[in-house]
């Protein structure tokens, strides 16, 4: 189907088609929360792999176990030296108890990945030529088409150089600011093409962006999905090598059991202090941790939401996400949808995995600790919004623990902050409340006894188990000279390593407290609703980091003058979380910004390996990049009458509603009245409701208006 806009005598006219394949539609039913499970299917589980995964949940539970039983009876011998528990001690057992839990489950993990991290790979995954066409869809929200535009173009030419005629792009937009939409439109014009012996690279905006990208997926799952048989899913940030890709369809085709295969994605391009933290402790730690996981996870593995490949048809079969009964925030669409549509796959029989030695798989990090807290408040909702599935029919073990280790990745802040509010009051209670000394019949006293030298060495061990996973993760890089090397030698990565444990310690209690009132809004009916992720360096003025930290700092000014006047000692201890939360305002200050971590990249700290020799995917981007020029903030009414190409381009995209029963819109009756009666485009910009504009947008016969306009109106927008 071509559409041309009305042109005037001299102006060529040109016929654009949409930017879509023809359809091939897969039918998605909606799930339930609770259904039957579904045993394994094609039975990839060998002898082998049963044997591995059985070993590695023993050790993991083994160890955690061990160490949980050693931390909990430690501090009840601590507490009950005098025979006497009161509630306040109570209390504080049972939060130290959950609290040291979580902490050995996460040891266990990294000490399991740092023992298999040091033998040598001796399994390698099958892999065989894929005789299907693999969709890569990039799904984007109100981005920066510039930097997508830079990323495909690369993955393109990589893709065209390794697999022709394997894959097909598909940049899915859920955008709805209209200045964004026709922005990253004329940014994709001469992308777009329909070369199916390369590799085409089709576009869609959804005009209604329900589920978010969940729906935004599924969308795409329904309307073209038959026609592949796997899909890689990116994120707007994500780059991933033609090799890589290539690999992930290989790996696919020759586990026909398998519904989902997730990769460690490795962050790039940092350049703040936080995200050059986030940055080191992904490449230096993370493969730990990744190692570790995978092995307990088996074949039921999670998903992340990005940087994996899907099986479309069992996808579409199997994680069509339920909607929670009542509203938001724990009602509703399934807000994290990742966790959740890899429990469902593998409810239905799908081997999920989690493929650790897939290269050049790539993503960015939020800039700094302020939008960092912004995208904890949307995962947090999504995690508790999880609850209702932990407890539901047919999910196997791990999926119930993936689930669990979501929850408490954000509960857990509740629970250390009130550890701390307890022992905080046994302390006030032992300075000002007058011991019982007679509380049981005796005819001698008890004396109020505190076990100094035991505690002492329970928290030397808390803080070992604490600290022994980025330990593992030094020691790993150490012994290995080249990586050692990568990170700028061994005396580079040891203060790299200890600098990231300071900054992280500094900024951890912020982050405990924020995320506490976090779980305290939601819980009281908080809605967080959908902001795209910040692609910018995170640079704010000391105003707006004041106003978002200035809580967190008079917290922890209460948390110190508490401690101080009930003991020096106390004082010294809370030091580490009350200096971190006074001092959060200029924490937070210098997390972000390029220029304020200048000093750290010149020093080689916080070095990661990519940082001097990138991948040649990397190389490209940063070269695909330096050639593309950022476009002019602009009216999209302004774009479209500068750019008549364009306009015709927008109008093919739109739905053809020819033959339609119409539909009163009052946003787009608005948005036709002020258009016509704007004496200029200032005015219409101040007129106009961003939901005008977006109507305005949607409609054909509305956009043929925009030609009709006079020729001084015109003359004042160029």
């Amino acid at each position: 189907m071509s559409v041309e806009l009305l042109t005037d005598n001299n102006e060529k006219s040109i016929a654009y088609e949409r930017a879509l394949p023809p359809e091939s539609p897969l039918s998605m039913p909606r799930h339930g929360v609770y259904e039957q499970g579904l045993s394994m299917r094609h039975n990839q589980r060998t002898f082998f792999y049963i044997l591995r995964t059985l070993v590695s949940r023993l050790f993991v539970l083994a160890v955690m176990l061990g160490l949980s039983y050693y931390g909990i009876t430690e501090i009840y011998g601590v507490l009950s030296t005098t025979n006497n528990v009161t509630y306040l001690q109570w209390l504080f057992l049972i939060l130290f108890s959950i609290n040291f839990l979580w902490v050995s489950f996460a040891f266990a993990q990294a000490l399991l990945g740092f023992l298999l991290h040091l033998k040598p790979r001796l399994i390698r995954q099958a892999e065989r030529e894929a005789d299907f066409t693999t969709a890569i869809l990039l799904p984007i929200y109100n981005e920066d088409p510039i930097r997508i535009k830079a990323a495909l173009k690369v993955m393109r030419e990589d893709i065209l150089n390794k697999a022709p005629g394997k894959f097909a792009f598909f940049i899915l937009s859920d955008t709805n600011k209209a200045d964004a939409w026709i922005a990253e439109e004329q940014a994709f014009l001469d992308l777009v093409n329909k070369d199916e012996s390369g590799c085409p690279v089709y576009y869609r905006r959804r005009q209604n962006n329900s589920e978010r990208k969940a729906g935004n997926i599924g969308d795409w799952v329904q309307r073209w999905g038959g026609a592949y048989e796997a899909m890689i899913v990116l994120d707007a940030d994500s780059v991933m090598s033609g090799e890589c890709m290539l690999k992930l369809s290989q790996r696919m085709a020759a586990s026909p059991g398998v519904g989902l295969i997730q990769t460690l994605p490795t962050i790039i391009k940092a350049n703040t202090l936080y995200g050059r933290l986030q940055q080191f402790a992904n490449h230096c730690f993370g493969p730990i941790y990744a190692e570790g996981l995978s092995a307990w996870h088996g074949l039921s593995s999670n998903f992340w939401g990005h940087n994996a490949i899907i099986r479309t048809r069992a996808f579409a079969e199997s994680s069509h996400l339920p909607i929670l009964p009542g509203k938001p925030p724990f009602g509703g669409h399934v807000l994290s949808h990742d966790f959740i549509e890899a429990a469902l796959l593998r409810r239905a029989g799908w081997g999920v995995r989690f493929d650790t030695d897939i290269q050049a798989t790539f993503e960015e990090s939020p800039p700094s600790l302020i939008d960092v807290m912004i995208r904890d408040r949307r995962w947090c909702q999504g995690n508790l919004q999880h609850t209702p599935f932990m407890f539901a029919q047919g999910f196997v073990l791990p999926t119930r623990l993936h689930i669990f280790s979501g929850l408490m990745s954000y509960l857990s802040a509740v629970f250390w902050l009130s550890l701390i509010v307890v022992g905080l009051a046994i302390a006030v209670q032992a300075t000002y409340v007058r011991p019982e000394y007679f509380a049981n019949p005796s005819l001698f006293p008890t004396w109020p006894v505190f076990d100094s030298e035991r505690a002492l060495n329970l928290f030397i061990v808390s803080m070992a188990i604490v600290i022994a996973p980025k330990v593992f993760g030094w020691f790993a890089a150490l012994i290995n000279i080249p990586r050692c090397m990568q990170f700028g030698g061994p005396i580079l990565l040891t203060l790299s390593t200890l600098l990231e444990m300071i900054m992280s310690a500094l900024y951890a209690p912020i982050l405990m407290v924020h995320q506490f009132g976090v779980v305290v809004g939601i819980f009281r009916g908080k809605d967080s609703g959908w902001m795209p992720q910040s692609r910018d360096d995170g640079a704010l003025n000391w105003a707006s980091v004041a106003r978002a930290h200035i809580g967190h700092t008079i917290f922890g000014i209460i948390l110190a003058v508490i401690s101080l006047v009930l003991s020096k000692e106390l004082f010294y201890w809370l030091l580490p979380i009350t200096g971190g939360l006074m001092l959060s305002i200029p924490l937070s200050w210098i997390s972000g910004g390029a220029r304020r971590s200048k000093l750290i990249k010149w020093l080689g700290l916080l070095r990661a390996p990519e940082e001097k020799h990138p991948a040649p995917i990397i190389k490209a981007l940063e070269a695909q990049l330096s050639q593309l020029s950022d476009q002019p903030k602009q009216h999209a009414f302004i774009r479209l009458l500068n750019d008549p190409q364009l306009c015709k381009w927008h109008i093919a995209q739109l739905p053809d509603d020819a033959g339609q029963r119409p539909v009163f819109h009052p946003p787009r009756i608005l948005a036709e009245w002020k258009v016509r009666h704007a004496e200029s485009m200032q005015q219409l910009e101040t007129w106009l409701e961003p939901a005008e504009s977006m109507a305005f947008l949607s409609q054909r016969d509305c956009l043929q208006q925009l030609k009709s306009l006079e020729h001084s109106f015109l003359k004042q927008v160029v």
